[in-house]
């Protein structure tokens, strides 16, 4: 459950902080007022790309955070910790977002830096989303199919399935390495030693690569190198012309001046700590050119070693490092290939195991999907019905997959008649979407106790309909949120009544002169504001409207 929502800076919000409650919440306002910026909150917070246009005029960043109630069965907390990140404390989540006009976006959960993946990763566990084009998702089989799954139960069978087929798949490609013929075989095992070899000869490790990199370099050109030193050596300490000669010359005219004037003593300090560090670079200079060792075998030598690494790196990824990795891999390669009969005696073994677990798990799940379609689609034809669709038709064919799958051996179709006399189709042939809304909503509805999903958000899913429709729509918001949160932006009088909280999103303008600003503001609702915002919705301030206003908040308490 959503527990909180934080916004700083996001388009008209400049600080807005809400509670939102459980149950079944409905959002209202006028067009324009700011509706769309709670969804665009909640569609940051679950990892959807960032517009820098969103944040606030004036401001240079904008902050998105919500606290997120988390079910002990979500089991949240193992999976957060198999990624490094905090784990829930009291079943508490909070989910951040920063976007900034000149830095990159940041995101955090439960404090931790994260990536977008994993904080759409958090969110599509948390969070079922519904707008006005949403519901293309249903076009997706594979998506039908996981609904069919929810409500069957198989979920955490689907999940085995799908893992067993994953390593059966890894062993089968291990297989088939280690099932060429013997010819092959050897080869690829002569050229994993050669390789190896080649590798293992250069006889530094990655961090002195650049060692011997200067190394060659000063051996290279040890003799171009004291040339330099020694010229240096004979400007500074040679001859009667050198620096040091020059410098010493210095030396009396300093000492006068410091008697006739004390204040110049710093003077002749200066000269003697410049005399003191030239000598210590002249000796430096002597030593270093000393050391330098012409030597024509130990750069032969360095050449070689450095032409080596150069094509170790050119043919083993780009740098030693990538090359030592490759070798690491080779290893493991090569201990399978000369042991191969062993290996292939275990896979074989193995993939025999997996293939009847797989044989069973799709058995079972072909089984639990033929007996839960009928009853979904019944269930879904009901609520249609009560959605308006008196002489529907939807029903769920299922047929024999052609080819393996981790989601199991069944092909799935989602088939919809909104009108009588018209053939079944499948969902994406269906053009109208307030249709496929209703659709929507009424799976949704079927899927309520089945589904882990701790909010929903429908965003004017209600949109093209009205009168005793909306009427019916609004019981089915009420109905989930009897057993999940929901949130839900709507224009219509009759779903809005129907909420067990009701939040008003409005414009306020404020300031005067050369400054004036809008923002956005989202205040609950209740009493007579409550039913002066269904008057309005209804169509105005009128004793009519504010009469039909009471009379749709009494049928919502009888409820």
């Amino acid at each position: 459950m959503l527990s909180s929502l934080r916004i700083r800076n996001l388009a008209l919000v400049e600080e807005l902080e809400w509670n939102p409650g459980p149950g079944f919440v409905a959002i209202t306002g006028e067009t324009g007022a700011g509706k769309s910026i709670i969804l665009g909150a909640l569609k940051l917070l679950l990892g959807e790309r960032a517009d820098k246009s969103l944040i606030r005029s004036g401001a240079d960043t904008c902050m998105v955070e919500a606290e997120f109630r988390i079910p002990a069965e979500l089991q949240l907390n193992p999976l957060l910790i198999e990624q490094g990140i905090e784990p829930c404390t009291d079943g508490v989540l909070i989910l951040k977002r920063t976007i900034s006009t000149t830095d990159p976006g940041r995101q955090f959960i439960n404090n931790c830096a994260t990536t977008l993946s994993s904080l759409k990763w958090v969110g599509d566990a948390l969070v079922d989303l519904h707008g006005p084009h949403d519901h293309q998702s249903l076009f997706s089989t594979e998506r039908q199919l996981e609904l069919l799954d929810a409500f069957a139960g198989s979920v955490s069978e689907r999940k085995t399935h799908s893992a067993t087929f994953n390593r059966l798949k890894e062993l089968e490609s291990a297989r088939s390495e280690l099932g060429g013929s013997d010819g092959a075989i050897e080869r690829e095992i002569d050229l994993l030693r050669y390789q190896l070899q080649e590798i293992r000869s250069f006889p530094l490790p990655p961090n002195k690569e650049a060692l011997l990199l200067a190394d060659y370099h000063r051996a290279s050109n040890a003799r171009r190198l004291a040339e330099l030193a020694t010229a240096a050596v004979n400007a500074l300490d040679e001859g009667d012309e050198s620096l040091l000669i020059r410098l010493a010359s210095a030396r009396r005219p300093l000492a006068d001046l410091e008697k006739l004037d004390p204040s110049t003593a710093s003077f002749a300090e200066i000269h003697r700590s410049a005399t003191v560090e030239l000598e210590e670079l002249a000796s430096l200079l002597r030593r270093y050119a000393e050391s330098i060792d012409f030597d024509p075998a130990s750069v032969e030598l360095l050449e070689d070693q450095v032409n080596l690494l150069e094509s170790i790196k050119r043919k083993y990824g780009g740098s030693l490092k990538a090359a030592l990795e490759f070798a690491n891999r080779a290893e493991e390669k090569l201990a399978r290939l000369e042991g191969r009969e062993v290996e292939l005696e275990r896979i074989n073994k193995e993939i025999a195991t997996l293939s009847e677990q797989l044989a069973a798990t799709s058995t079972s799940l072909t089984a639990k999907r033929q007996a839960a379609a009928p009853k979904l689609a019944k269930a879904v034809i009901e609520h249609l019905t009560d959605l308006g669709f008196k002489k529907t038709g939807f029903e769920i064919r299922l047929t024999p997959s052609t080819t393996p799958k981790g989601s199991g051996a069944d092909e799935i179709e989602f088939l919809f008649s909104p009108n009588p006399g018209e053939p079944l189709r499948p969902l994406r042939a269906i053009a109208s979407s307030g249709e496929i809304s209703r659709v929507m909503l009424s799976l949704k509805t079927a899927l309520a106790g089945e589904d882990n999903i701790t909010l929903m958000v429908f965003d004017e899913i209600d949109a093209n309909v009205g009168g005793e429709i909306a009427h019916a729509v609004a019981l089915k918001m009420r109905y989930i949120g009897r057993t999940h949160q929901v949130l839900v932006i709507t224009h219509l009088p009759q779903v809005a009544s129907k909420a067990d909280a009701h939040f008003k999103v409005s414009k306020e303008v404020y300031g005067s002169g050369n400054f004036v600003r809008t923002q956005s503001r989202l205040e609950a609702v209740t009493g007579e504001e409550r039913v002066r915002e269904l008057a309005r919705m209804l169509g105005g301030q009128s004793a009519a409207a504010l009469d039909h206003a009471r009379e749709l908040l009494a049928d919502s308490s009888l409820l």
